[in-house]
C-alpha cells in the first residue's frame, strides 16, 4: 500500500484530498505546512508529495528545494492557483515530478499519482539493485570446494527457484546469511527485495514494531507511521536470522502471516496482504527447544520444510586457503595495498588453528593481519586469532621493566631475546619434542616450527 502526504494550509482542502486518495486505496498522511511535511517525511516511508504552492512559513517549493535534498528520488506533485504558471515552471526546473492548476478534476490528480509513483518505484528498485549488486551472492561468490559445502550448494541450486521456506542452521560465523542471500539471488524473487531482521537483537516489543510496522500514536514513541519488514520485503525475501530467539508470544503472530499472508500493524486494525518469502537462520536446537517449550513445534514444521546445515569451518580446513587468499583480495582493495599477500607458512599455520569462531573469526584475523604485517606479507605471527590470545593471565604486574632492561634497548630486540630464551627452555624441558614444547608454551606446533625457524633453532642439538 503506497503512502501518500498531502500538505495544504487550508484543512478542509485536506481532508477532500485524503478521503478521495483513500478511496483510491493509498494511505494518506497529512500536513498544514512543509516543516510538519517534512517531520513526517523524516519518520515515515512515503513514496509521494502532493504539496500546495502558497502555504504560510516554508511554501511548497522551499518544501521541495528541502525534500529533494534530503530524498532525492521521492516524486512530489506542485498544486498552483491560476496565475502561479511561471513558479510551478520553476518548480518543474527544481526537480518536481509536475504540476496541476486549480481547480483540477479527480481523474487528472489520480493519472499524475499513479504515474508518480511508478517512476518512484523504478528509481527506488534501480538504487535498491545497484546497492544489492555490490552484494550479491551467487555460488561463484560462495568460497568453498570441501565436500560438504558441495552438498550444501546442491540443496541451495534445488531449493532456490521454489517458495519453500528453509531452515539454516549452523554455528555463529559460519555464513548462514551468505546461504539465504544466494537462495534470494538465484530465485525468481532476485529482483525484489531481500530484507534481514536480526530476532535477538531487539526486545520482543521493538521486534514486533520492526516486523510488522505500528500505527501512529501504537505506543510511546510511536509520532508516526512505520511500515515493517514485511511490507518492505512484499514480493521478496525476508530473512530472520536467530530464530531461535523470537518470544513464544510473537512466534504466534509470525505463525499466522506464513499460514494467511496477511497481517495487521501494532495499533492497527487494517489487514494487509504481502507476498514473502521466509528464510530463517539459528545456531540453536529448535528440536530441543520445542521440547523445552520455547519454541512452537508447529512454527518449527512450518519453519523447516527443508533444512540446510552449513558445516562449522574445523569440518572444512581444506577450504581454509581459499578463504585465506579470498580475505586478502579484498582486504587488499579497501587498504589500498595491491602487493598485500599470505606466505604458504601462514596459510598452513592458519589449518591448524581451532577456528571457534568459524569464517567470521577467520575474516577478523586476516582483517588485522592485514594492518600489522610488515612488508605487506602476512606471515604466521601476524594471524594470531583471538581465540589464542584469551584469558591470558596478567603477568605484567609482577615485572619491573626497570629492573631487568636499560632504558636505551630497542622494543624489538627486547622481545626477541626473550622469546628465544623461552623458546630455547620449552624445547630442552620437552627433550625437544616439538608437539610438547608447543603445548607448554600455549602456542600450536607450526607456530613453533615458524618461531625456531625464525631465530635459528635447531630440532634437536647434536651430542
Amino acid at each position: 500500500m503506497e503512502t501518500i502526504l498531502v500538505v495544504d494550509d487550508e484543512p478542509n482542502y485536506r481532508i477532500i484530498l485524503e478521503e478521495l486518495l483513500e478511496d483510491e486505496g493509498f494511505e494518506v498522511l497529512t500536513a498544514s505546512d512543509g516543516v510538519k511535511a517534512l517531520e513526517i517525511a523524516h519518520e515515515t516511508d512515503i513514496d509521494l508529495i502532493v504539496t500546495d504552492m502558497q502555504m504560510p512559513g516554508m511554501n511548497g517549493v522551499e518544501l521541495l528545494a528541502e525534500a529533494k535534498k534530503r530524498w532525492p528520488d521521492i516524486p512530489i506533485i506542485m498544486v498552483t492557483a491560476f496565475g502561479e504558471i511561471d513558479k510551478a515552471v520553476s518548480a518543474m526546473q527544481a526537480g518536481a515530478f509536475n504540476f496541476l492548476s486549480k481547480p483540477f478534476k479527480n481523474d487528472e490528480l489520480i493519472a499524475n499519482i499513479k504515474k508518480a509513483i511508478e517512476h518512484h518505484s523504478i528509481l527506488r528498485d534501480n538504487t535498491r539493485l545497484r546497492k544489492e549488486a555490490k552484494e550479491r551472492c551467487n555460488f561463484s561468490g560462495m568460497i568453498g570446494k570441501n565436500r560438504k559445502m558441495q552438498q550444501v550448494y546442491s540443496l541451495i541450486e534445488k531449493v532456490a527457484p521454489t517458495r519453500t521456506s528453509v531452515l539454516i542452521t549452523g554455528e555463529s560465523g559460519t555464513g548462514k546469511e551468505l546461504i539465504a542471500k544466494a537462495i534470494h539471488y538465484n530465485s525468481d524473487r532476485e529482483k525484489a527485495p531481500f530484507i534481514t531482521v536480526n530476532c535477538a537483537a531487539l526486545p520482543d516489543t521493538l521486534l514486533e514494531s520492526e516486523l510488522f510496522g505500528h500505527e501512529k500514536g501504537a505506543f510511546t514513541g510511536a509520532i508516526s507511521l512505520r511500515k515493517g519488514r514485511f511490507e518492505r520485503a512484499d514480493t521478496g525475501t525476508l530473512f530472520l536470522d536467530e530464530i531461535g530467539e523470537m518470544a513464544i508470544g510473537l512466534q504466534a503472530k509470525l505463525l499466522r502471516i506464513i499460514q494467511e499472508q496477511t497481517f495487521e500493524r501494532v495499533g492497527g486494525s487494517t489487514e494487509l496482504k504481502v507476498d514473502v518469502r521466509i528464510l530463517a537462520a539459528t545456531n540453536k536446537d529448535l528440536k530441543e527447544e520445542v521440547k523445552n517449550g520455547t519454541f512452537r513445534e508447529d512454527l518449527y514444521y512450518r519453519l523447516n520444510v527443508l533444512n540446510i546445515h552449513v558445516p562449522p569451518l574445523r569440518e572444512r580446513m581444506d577450504d581454509i586457503p581459499l578463504l585465506a587468499r579470498y580475505f586478502v583480495e579484498n582486504f587488499s582493495r579497501e587498504m589500498e595495498k595491491p602487493t598485500l599477500t599470505i606466505s604458504q607458512e601462514a596459510l598452513g599455520f592458519l589449518t591448524s588453528l581451532p577456528w571457534d569462531g568459524n569464517i567470521r573469526e577467520l575474516e577478523n584475523t586476516i582483517e588485522r593481519a592485514s594492518i600489522l604485517c610488515n612488508q605487506n606479507i602476512i606471515e604466521p605471527e601476524d594471524v594470531q586469532p583471538d581465540t589464542l590470545s584469551a584469558n591470558h593471565p596478567d603477568i605484567g604486574a609482577e615485572i619491573n621493566i626497570d629492573d631487568l632492561f636499560r632504558p636505551d634497548i630497542r622494543l624489538p630486540d627486547i622481545l626477541d631475546a626473550i622469546e628465544k630464551k623461552l623458546l630455547l627452555r620449552a624445547m630442552e624441558q620437552a627433550d625437544y619434542v616439538q608437539t610438547r614444547a608447543a603445548k607448554s608454551l600455549g602456542i600450536t606446533k607450526s607456530l613453533l616450527q615458524y618461531k625456531m625457524k625464525k631465530f635459528s633453532i635447531k630440532k634437536k642439538p647434536k651430542a
